[in-house]
């Protein structure tokens, strides 16, 4: 273990929050000691290496924090070790794809008509043109297919194709997740409703009625991509298998109750989009048979088209919801806009590594993708507190951040607190991260990483374990007060 620490007091900010929100069970007293004499509170600080023997996590802690204006480096505790960022790794991707894409970019969903229209009749087929939005959805395709007909479409002769090749089709973005949770669903050019699919049971007279639809908070179309069939067993709770080009699901029985709902990742996005977009096709009078998915570009006419939200809306709610098909889908657009055509989600964070050496100039950032799930990626503290001082001024990336609030000691967050925090959490299974900035009370901003990974307790779970682990609850918890702990102690001893 290596600690470093500035013995010169200057300006800073520093922030950095878990995936599951702000930081918990701050000391009794106020989060400032009172000052008692000259140069007292700062020697009533308790040290780094205290703070983190306290937490009782085992595996690694690793943090770093610096002026943010300057680029200082105030205390670090092992910053060039590399430790699994978790959803930190996002803080990275909106950086490159700001900078790739930029802010104001937006991604085009077209509706295109091959081979001639006339008098309202498509000769050839109506093809979904994915354009790569990650947030694309069920109203989204509503509005699509309005505008199909008030373009005049009324019959449609050919095929309705879905094209999803615009960006790498992968059919889950972490093979090592359990196959059921949402959070690690497929990728490709299209996505709908985050690939994810609305899987609701109710119980009636000892029996269950199941659906499977694309609910948003307009419309519930069912699919027929995803089906779900209830097998008599008390585990496994769910199976996935492929079964002609559909996305075959089987829950035990012993695990459903009186009833309930959870999103299920999608596979078959292009099709699942092609399943939804047909039947908001058929509400318009529009009749098109079942949907056939390429990933060669088809040419045609331009009978309607959807927009996103810009990036910097799309980024916020990233950061926000830690979402990580967004960060994925944002990524491989960068990578592609950069030229690069990658054939996996490694070879498009390979080339978003080359960039943070290049333009952050930062070592340090080894992703393995852009979410921050696997937990092969490695972002050593050093590098993440170097691209954090290296786009302070250009204050592109905090406004995106979430403010996350300190806590008392009873949990509940410290309203006007002499402390502000702007910052990305991660979180996986004995993996604990914070990045961001934070601001002291006297206005000093600093920028902070803070990572935490027990690797060898996480290495023994099974596949079936991941979802939720005995422990990690325990576990994520003391890495909250842990850094809350190491938060006060800066802003305490270099914010004044």
């Amino acid at each position: 273990m290596s600690y470093l620490i500035s013995r010169r007091f200057f300006l800073s900010a520093s922030a950095a929050t878990l995936a599951t929100g702000a930081v918990a069970d701050a000391p009794d007293g106020s989060l400032r000691p009172r000052l008692r004499g000259k140069g007292f509170a700062k020697k009533a600080v308790a040290q780094p290496e205290v703070i983190v023997a306290d937490a009782k996590l085992g595996g690694q802690v690793c943090f770093a924090v610096a002026d943010a204006k300057t680029g200082l480096r105030l205390e670090a505790m092992n910053p060039q070790t590399g430790t699994p960022p978790a959803s930190t790794a996002k803080a990275i991707t909106a950086l490159y794809a700001l900078d790739v894409l930029g802010g104001d970019h937006r991604f085009e969903t077209q509706v295109v008509a091959t081979g001639t229209v006339s008098d309202g009749v498509v000769a050839g087929d109506l093809v979904l043109l994915g354009g790569g939005d990650p947030s694309l959805d069920t109203n989204g395709l509503a509005t699509l297919a309005a505008n199909v007909k008030a373009a005049g479409i009324r019959e449609v002769r050919g095929d309705l194709v879905i094209y999803d090749g615009g960006l790498v089709n992968v059919s889950t973005i972490d093979p090592d997740q359990p196959a059921h949770v949402g959070y690690s669903p497929a990728v490709s050019g299209i996505a709908l409703n985050y690939n994810r699919v609305h899987f609701e049971w109710k119980r009636s007279g000892g029996k269950y009625a199941v659906t499977m639809d694309a609910r948003s908070d307009k419309y519930r179309p069912a699919v027929a991509v995803a089906q779900m069939r209830i097998a008599d067993r008390s585990a496994p709770v769910y199976t996935y298998a492929e079964s002609k080009g559909r996305d075959d699901w089987t829950v035990a029985k012993a695990a459903l109750g009186s009833g309930g709902a959870r999103w299920l990742p999608v596979r078959k996005p292009g099709l699942y989009a092609g399943d939804v977009f047909r039947t908001m096709l058929r509400s318009q009078g529009i009749v098109v048979p079942a949907a056939k998915v390429t990933g060669m570009r088809p040419s045609g006419q331009v009978v309607a088209r959807l927009f996103s939200d810009d990036l910097r809306v799309l980024l916020k709610d990233m950061l926000k919801y830690s979402t990580n098909l967004t960060a994925e889908m944002v990524g491989l657009a960068a990578t592609v806009k950069r030229g690069v055509t990658p054939v996996t989600l490694r070879d498009s964070a390979a080339a978003m590594n080359d960039w943070a050496q290049q333009v952050l100039g930062v070592q340090g950032i080894a992703l393995v993708d852009h979410s921050g799930l696997s937990e092969d990626s490695r972002v050593t503290a050093d590098g993440m507190v170097g691209a954090l001082v290296k786009v302070y001024a250009n204050n592109e990336l905090r406004p995106l951040l979430k403010e996350i609030p300190l806590r008392d000691a009873k949990g509940r967050p410290i309203k006007s607190g002499p402390i502000s925090v702007h910052a990305k959490t991660g979180t996986l299974n004995f993996v604990s991260g914070l990045a961001g900035y934070m601001t002291a009370h006297d206005g000093t901003v600093m920028a902070f990483s803070i990572y935490a990974a027990d690797e060898p307790r996480r290495a023994k779970l099974t596949k079936a374990q991941r979802e939720r682990p005995e422990g990690a609850r325990w576990y994520n918890g003391r890495a909250k007060n842990m850094q809350q702990d190491l938060i006060e102690r800066w802003g305490a001893l270099y914010g004044s």
